[in-house]
């Protein structure tokens, strides 16, 4: 459990050295433009921070996340049986005619229209 947790704080902190980098490069570009000078590139600790800041996100973003699930379908499907493999509960219906071809089916009451017989 405190490894989930060290891993949390780690990722927080990634995330804070990344908002630092990306305001030290917004501040960096704001002295070049007081001091009018020519924006060429980063200078390399801003790139540094970014850059393991970056790998300290990944790293512990995967951690805290845990275990992945495999991405071939075939994985979750060996453990299935043919009679199970089409069984989807959203598809149930029960309200249909097929009770009226039951022999001990006895329609309700408001129902006259569909025993009525027609005369022609």
């Amino acid at each position: 459990m405190s490894g989930k947790l060290f891993n949390k704080v780690l990722l927080i902190v990634g995330f804070l050295s990344l908002a630092h980098a990306a305001y030290s490069a917004a501040h960096y570009r704001t002295f070049l433009r007081l001091t009018e000078q020519e924006f060429t590139k980063l200078p390399l600790d801003i790139v540094v921070q970014i850059v393991v800041s970056l790998i300290v996100i990944i790293y512990n973003l995967i951690e805290v996340v845990g275990n992945f699930k495999e991405i071939r379908a075939t994985v979750d499907m060996q453990a299935k049986s043919w009679d199970t493999l089409g069984n989807f509960p959203s598809f149930y219906h029960f309200n249909h005619r097929g009770k009226a071809l039951s022999p001990s089916y006895v329609p309700e009451n408001g129902s006259d229209e569909e025993t009525a017989s027609y005369e022609f």
